[in-house]
């Protein structure tokens, strides 16, 4: 029987404009950075970064919010909540997303930290290393989340990044009580390994407790999760306390066990990686709306494949060619 919710996700994030810029590697290691990893900065330290980078591309970004953008491309109704503030980037952002078709009303912030962004700088290979200042948007409070909104949709996503501000943590925790209240699924990405790090005791917790329905990861993230070093042992520990595990693998391929039952997809080809940013958001994207079409799980993960190889084709992570049609191709 198909859904009468009004919407087929509603994702909780960070709200972020991603600032990106062509660097080579000599940057990074100026820099000091990992390359290919994500880290939190403060105000002073993204003022005087921004000044090193070359000629920066602005757009609208954040991992859950990426993940929607992909799948109002796909069709699906989406609604996000984050939180931007009274600012410039802070009307590009809410600007973006709604030009999407993604409803989107937690109202800014009038005062205080200013709207979120991502310096990500790019290097020739393709990969993506970002600094990230969280401003606002690690403000949420829980009285900024709209419970008829979760209530009303069929499955909640949400961003482990957003995991680690204490203010909307505790707003989380209150969205998955209210979605479950309301019999809707939920689903959780672990967005980076850091996040782990800090605060893998709760995740575990949450899973144990039988709290998430759909579970994505990367093979970084699995192992660190199952503090397993095998990558098979650590999808076997995690998928045996999960409705629904997927973890992506970059170019070989994607997995999904339900049930126990494993299915697996390859990646799909591509002839040059441009700047892998957002690619496992859109991965998710692709997975999630074939869920919410009733698509057979290695049909969810091929629709993800398809979104992650368009996105790592182009610079940013908002899709700049038409997903919808590149799935039919594949699909139909």
């Amino acid at each position: 029987m198909a859904s009468t919710a009004r919407f087929d996700v509603v994702a909780i994030g960070n709200a972020i404009v991603d600032v990106i810029a062509r660097a080579e590697d000599a940057l990074i290691e100026a820099e000091g950075l990992t390359k290919g990893s994500m880290r939190l900065i403060d105000a002073a330290e993204a003022t005087r970064l921004y000044a090193a980078m070359g000629p920066a591309v602005e757009m609208s970004g954040g991992s859950a919010a990426n993940t929607l953008a992909g799948m109002a491309a796909l069709g699906r109704r989406c609604a996000f909540i984050g939180q931007v503030a009274d600012d410039q980037l802070g009307h590009v952002f809410t600007h973006d997303l709604r030009a999407l078709g993604v409803a989107y009303e937690t109202p800014p912030l009038s005062s205080g930290a200013p709207t979120a962004r991502c310096l990500i700088l790019v290097t020739p290979d393709g990969q993506r290393t970002m600094n990230t200042f969280l401003g606002a948007s690690h403000l949420l409070d829980q009285a900024m989340i709209d419970e008829a909104v979760i209530a009303d949709s069929d499955i909640l996503y949400l961003e482990g990044y957003l995991w680690d501000p204490p203010l909307s943590r505790a707003a989380m925790r209150r969205a998955i009580e209210v979605a479950r209240g309301a019999g809707r699924k939920v689903a959780f990405t672990l967005s980076d390994a850091f996040i782990i790090d800090r605060h893998g005791e709760d995740f575990r917790a949450l899973i144990r407790e039988g709290l998430f329905d759909i579970l994505f990861a990367n093979e970084v993230e699995i192992k660190a999760l199952a503090a397993e070093e095998d990558f098979e042992a650590a999808v076997a520990k995690v998928a045996a306390e999960v409705p629904l595990l997927v973890v992506t693998r970059s170019e070989k391929g994607a997995i999904a066990i339900m049930d126990g039952v494993r299915t697996e997809v390859g990646a799909e080809p591509i002839d040059t990686v441009v700047d892998t940013t957002g690619a496992g958001d859109l991965f998710a994207a692709g997975f999630l709306a074939g869920q919410a079409e009733g698509r057979s799980i290695a049909n969810c993960l091929t629709m993800g494949a398809v979104c992650a190889r368009e996105i790592i084709a182009q610079v940013g992570p908002r899709a700049q060619s038409d997903l919808k049609a590149e799935v039919a191709a594949r699909l139909g």
